[in-house]
């Protein structure tokens, strides 16, 4: 069993249980529920955007703990001060050491800044917690869905006013996905199979491949501006980072010093 299968039988065992404990319509009286999202679409084609969504995580399967001690509301804020287009924040528990808590703090804190919704997306209900939770844009992972799954999944994030980021690691995974309701198409540069490879060729080979009407990413295992350049230099709009910034004693610093390089 790989680790991706591991986290996606832990994660039916967990909405299950969350689906005992809150009800849909308790969900739906949260009031982040009630407001209108921020688009991450438009925050990474925006005239002079950094094109950077940073991430926050504690720890990951192929790192371990990465940087446990740094609070999500500082860190988060620090990012939006630095310039990040948009934040990504794990609320996976068991293998990424996130909560549901630092999605609703970044959210407070960062008013005006669009949130991604990190987690393994398998049950609308997921979708409804996102939105709940103060997130603008959640994540679907074709490596661990099927075809139908990725397209009513993505038709209800939109009814909800949900942006959609479909993630893909190889050709065949973006031939599959329905991407009539997807905003954002990321390419995986880790392999979800060990969570070990490193480096960004996925992204430079699968580009032609996804649909140019769709705004591209790079995801994971960039830690030098150059990256950045070339990646923009072939047509990306995003990037995803999270490790580089948060193994740092201060990952806003970080940010900052990385986006003064770039622009």
């Amino acid at each position: 069993m790989t680790i991706l299968d591991q986290i996606i039988e832990n994660k039916k065992i967990e909405v299950a249980r969350a689906k005992e404990k809150v009800t849909f319509e308790e969900l739906k009286s949260l009031v982040y529920f009630q407001r209108e999202t921020i688009s991450l679409k438009s925050a990474l084609l925006a005239e002079n955007s950094t094109g950077i969504i940073s991430e926050y995580k504690r720890k990951s399967p192929s790192k371990g703990d990465i940087n446990v001690g740094a609070g999500i509301a500082e860190t988060t804020l620090g990012y939006t001060k630095a310039g990040a287009a948009g934040i990504s924040v794990l609320t996976d528990t068991v293998f990424f050491g996130g909560f549901k808590e630092d999605l609703l703090i970044a959210r407070e804190k960062n008013p005006t800044t669009p949130l991604l919704r990190k987690d393994f997306m398998i049950d609308e209900y997921q979708l409804f917690e996102a939105k709940a939770w103060g997130a603008d844009v959640i994540l679907l992972i074709a490596a661990n869905l099927e075809s139908s799954e990725i397209e009513s999944l993505s038709k209800k994030a939109h009814e909800l006013g949900l942006e959609v980021l479909l993630e893909v690691h190889d050709q065949a995974e973006i031939d599959k996905s329905p991407m009539q309701n997807v905003d954002i198409v990321g390419v995986n540069n880790r392999n979800l199979k060990n969570f070990a490879e490193n480096n960004v060729n996925a992204s430079i080979e699968l580009y032609d491949f996804i649909p140019n009407e769709k705004v591209k990413i790079s995801e994971s295992c960039i830690s030098h501006p150059d990256t950045v350049k070339q990646l923009r230099e072939i047509g990306y709009k995003g990037f995803l980072m999270g490790e580089n910034f948060m193994k740092t004693n201060n990952p806003p610093k970080a940010l900052e010093e990385f986006v003064q390089l770039i622009m």
